[in-house]
């Protein structure tokens, strides 16, 4: 019985065991892998000082993961976070070829970026793939399809200081290889692993010098007393040219005797028969060999344009080389070197060659190169490492030794700016001073300007203002003392400006201002305030006569001839006189403006003479705006009547047309002739509607006219020029004459010439639509504005009234000969002549004599009223 139980007992033992075992078996399982994993990571952190190349490195890579993983498909994507570009140093796929043999080196990047290696670069996250999972990545536009379609993807992002540098990737095209958590765990650890050693790539530099330490630190540990010994000499050695390597830095020394002191530095610690320094200028364009000694050629190579040369090779790698022969012949035969150069290369003579990169300045500017031309001169990667770490002090003495020449060199350049600056300065200030004198002789001018005329040099209006100011202040004080005001208005100016030209307008004014300041004192005040008007303030007068007398001289100074564009022109001068009256109510403005409503009643009285400020003045003033309310009123109700001037044949003095004229019985100041009637319209702006009136009228007198027999002669109606300015007053002129009684041939209508010339383009084409009527068109006044006789050729004219002023002057040759001129002219042009103001016998003679046939005036017949009419004798 207890034989029984022991066994029942052993059994359950033994089947505790067994279970033991295999959780046992298990953990020995996992230890295993952990173990391998462990071996793996190790070997992948050793993987850096052992490889050459960044290929041989993701090799041993993918040979340690290997071991874990199905890892037949693999491949290594790096970021350049500089460029942006990524790359791809490692690629092993069954299927796809590489994509450097599939895409242009310029578009790989972009495509895959796009892919779903791009998708883990975005994330950062690593990604486990399968079929489903791709083509939802796909549906939602989030990757690209590239290459062959594979059953399991596992992507991990491989960071350095937290940015994702780059992606490592496995896949499997087999439904048999799949990919589980362990196997992102394990390729999680080696990104890991990967990205540490990219961190200590980054920093070659101090991890060359980390591991010259350590394998120091394992040679004492094998030969504890030769090495002490051998690496205390060594150390010394390094430290004394490292000494020797500052206090150059430091030193004021040639450059060649700087760079001939490194070599020798250099010497003492490992053979440097062959070498060269080669720096980059600050553009990265050119090369240049500041240092240069070779047993095979003595001569400075020159400087160069960066090319694909040894030199540009180990400044493009950024770390470290040491190559033999066998490897330099390698890199020619690959292109990698000398494949644009092909001259530079002397590959074949060189045995061994190390180059060194100089940082200065942050980034690699230069190479420290030394290499041996037989297999006597042999260098070790100690050799390497020593050189590596001397070339970071040489690099920084380089440095100074560059910005101290800078420094110098700015200095100079500094001294030569202050130098220049000094002089420039120099000449500043005297120009400065030149400037000062000249600004101040500019601001005088600018008060004499501000305060005088430019044209004449009187003093201007507000100049006259402030003295007419001063003036009145004092009369308020000293009330025994009077002054006077003279405004002076010159007459036909615009006539001289619309004939002659602006530049003999100014010389008009001109010549009057010099005669002006001839008949005042030098105490008086002459001032030019506008366009033709000059004021006078005669100071500290006696009386009433002072001021007249004044005035006379004036007006005898200016009614003298002016010869003026080999002419002679008679002007004249309206003026008014405003005296002080110790009134408080008398202002500057109030006495200017006396004294212009005086000249306005000159101008009003006939021109040529002047008039003294009175209440009367005012009052007469208020009676001509009066009129001008009359005239509205007269041609509303239509008050106006016409008289008829008769156009006669000079030798038979047969009356060959009629000249309708407008007159006003006025009730209190009787007739009032057309003359005056187109100067009242004038200023109240009724010119046009005074034009279409007298057309009118002329319709109301058709049957008068006709009762006489006078309906059948030609009407010369003048007309405005203002009719021509707008198209709706050429329009109303036109349906004016549409309107008319009379045939359109009987009508002559003449237009001044003076408006002619003033507004040439809207008479001519005012003209070619009135020619479309078939009325006669002509010229009045014709003479008395010089216009251009060609500019008759383009004006479909009939006719041209001569200025009256022809017939007054015929005992002067020159203006017998100018008549003559427009006779020829005329017939030459087709054109129908006719003479106004013709007053005397004499006159008709005179102009029958140079062949004139027509005109009018006084010595032709009276003016025709229709209810006094008889019979003429008509043509």
């Amino acid at each position: 019985m207890f034989r029984e139980e022991s066994t029942q007992y052993s059994q359950y033992e033994v089947g505790r065991m067994q279970k033991r075992i295999a959780r046992l078996r298990n953990l020995a399982l996992k230890y295993k892998r952990a173990e391998v994993t462990q071996n793996m990571l190790l070997e992948i952190s050793n993987l850096a000082a052992q490889v050459d190349t960044p290929e041989a490195f993701y090799l041993g890579i993918h040979r340690s993961l290997n071991v874990l993983l199905h890892a037949d498909n693999f491949y290594v994507a790096l970021l350049n976070n500089d460029t942006g570009i990524l790359d791809i140093p490692l690629f092993l796929d069954e299927k796809d070829p590489h994509p450097y043999d599939s895409y242009p080196r310029e578009e790989l990047s972009e495509t895959l970026v796009s892919g779903i290696t791009g998708y883990v670069l975005r994330t950062g996250k690593y990604l486990l793939c399968d079929e489903p999972k791709f083509n939802e990545l796909i549906a939602s536009k989030q990757i690209v399809s590239r290459g062959a379609p594979c059953h399991h993807w596992l992507g991990v992002p491989i960071k350095v200081n937290n940015a994702v540098a780059g992606v490592l990737v496995v896949q499997s095209y087999s439904p048999s290889i799949s990919f589980n958590e362990m196997d992102i765990e394990l390729m999680n650890f080696v990104s890991h692993h990967i990205s540490g050693v990219m961190e200590r790539l980054q920093h070659q530099e101090q991890l060359e010098q980390a591991i010259v330490q350590r394998t120091k630190e394992l040679s004492i540990a094998y030969d504890k007393l030769k090495q002490e010994v051998f690496e205390r000499r060594r150390a010394e050695r390094l430290q004394r040219s490292l000494f020797e390597i500052a206090d150059l830095a430091t030193s004021n020394i040639d450059s060649e005797i700087f760079y001939s002191e490194l070599h020798r530095v250099i010497s003492h610690l490992i053979p440097a028969k062959n070498c060269y320094i080669a720096l980059l200028n600050q553009q990265l364009t050119h090369i240049s060999f500041p240092f240069y000694v070779s047993q095979a050629n003595s001569s400075l190579p020159v400087s160069r344009k960066v090319s694909d040369g040894l030199t540009e090779y180990v400044i493009k790698a950024r770390r470290p080389l040491l190559l033999h022969n066998r490897e330099l012949v390698t890199l020619v035969e690959a292109g990698e070197i000398y494949n644009q150069t092909p001259k530079l290369s002397c590959t074949d003579d060189i045995y061994q060659w190390i180059g060194i990169p100089l940082f200065i300045h942050g980034q690699v500017r230069g190479a420290l190169t030394i290499y041996s031309l037989s297999m006597t001169q042999s260098y070790q990667k100690k050799d390497l490492e020593l050189l590596t770490f001397v070339s970071q002090h040489i690099a920084t003495a380089i440095e100074q030794k560059l910005s101290a020449e800078t420094l110098k060199n700015s200095y100079e350049q500094l001294e030569e700016k202050v130098l220049e600056r000094t002089q420039a300065l120099a000449m500043l200030n005297q120009d400065l001073e030149n400037e000062i004198a000249h600004r101040r002789k500019v601001e005088q001018q600018l008060v004499h300007d501000a305060n005088h005329d430019t044209l004449t040099g009187l003093p201007n209006r507000s100049m006259f203002m402030e003295r007419l100011s001063q003036a009145v202040k004092h009369i308020r004080r000293h009330s025994l003392d009077r002054f006077a005001l003279l405004f002076i208005d010159l007459d036909r100016f615009k006539l001289i400006n619309d004939t002659l030209g602006h530049l003999e307008g100014d010389r008009f004014l001109i010549e009057t201002s010099s005669r002006l300041k001839l008949c005042i004192r030098d105490n008086d005040t002459l001032a030019r305030i506008g366009g033709d008007e000059f004021v006078i303030l005669l100071d500290s007068i006696k009386g009433t006569d002072d001021a007249e007398e004044v005035a006379e001289r004036v007006l005898t100074e200016l009614s003298r001839p002016y010869k003026l564009a080999n002419q002679h022109f008679i002007s004249g001068a309206s003026i008014g006189i405003a005296f002080s009256h110790n009134h408080k109510s008398d202002t500057c403005e109030s006495l200017l403006r006396d004294a212009d409503a005086a000249m306005y009643q000159a101008k009003t009285n006939g021109k040529g003479c002047y008039v003294i400020y009175d209440d009367e003045s005012q009052k007469l003033i208020n009676k001509d705006v009066k009129l001008e309310l009359e005239l509205q009123n007269a041609i509303s109700n239509h008050e106006l009547l016409l008289s008829y001037l008769p156009i006669q044949n000079l030798k038979t003095q047969a009356t060959v047309a009629l000249e309708p004229r407008l007159y006003w019985n006025h009730p209190g100041l009787g007739k009032i002739k057309q003359a005056h009637l187109n100067n009242i319209a004038e200023h109240c702006g009724l010119t046009t509607e005074l034009d279409i009136y007298l057309l009118q009228q002329l319709n109301s007198d058709y049957t008068t006219l006709q009762k006489h027999s006078l309906d059948q002669l030609p009407l010369h109606i003048n007309i405005s020029a203002k009719h021509l300015k707008h198209k709706h007053s050429v329009r109303q002129l036109k349906n004016a004459l549409k309107q008319s009684c009379f045939t359109p041939d009987q009508l002559w209508l003449f237009f001044d010439e003076k408006g002619f010339i003033l507004d040439t383009d809207n008479h001519i084409n005012a003209f070619e639509q009135l020619t479309n009527l078939d009325v006669n068109l002509g010229l009045t006044g014709y003479g008395s504005a010089n216009s251009a006789l060609s500019s008759l050729t383009f004006l479909p004219l009939q006719g041209l009234k001569l200025d009256p002023s022809y017939a007054k002057h015929l005992e002067s040759e020159q203006h017998i000969k100018l008549l003559k001129a427009h006779f020829l002219t005329a017939q030459a042009l087709e054109l129908t002549v006719f003479v106004d103001g013709i007053g005397t016998t004499q006159h008709r003679e005179a102009l029958q004599e140079i062949g004139f046939t027509l005109g009018q005036g006084q010595a032709l017949g009276k003016v025709l009223r229709l209810s006094t009419v008889s019979d003429l004798d008509c043509a």
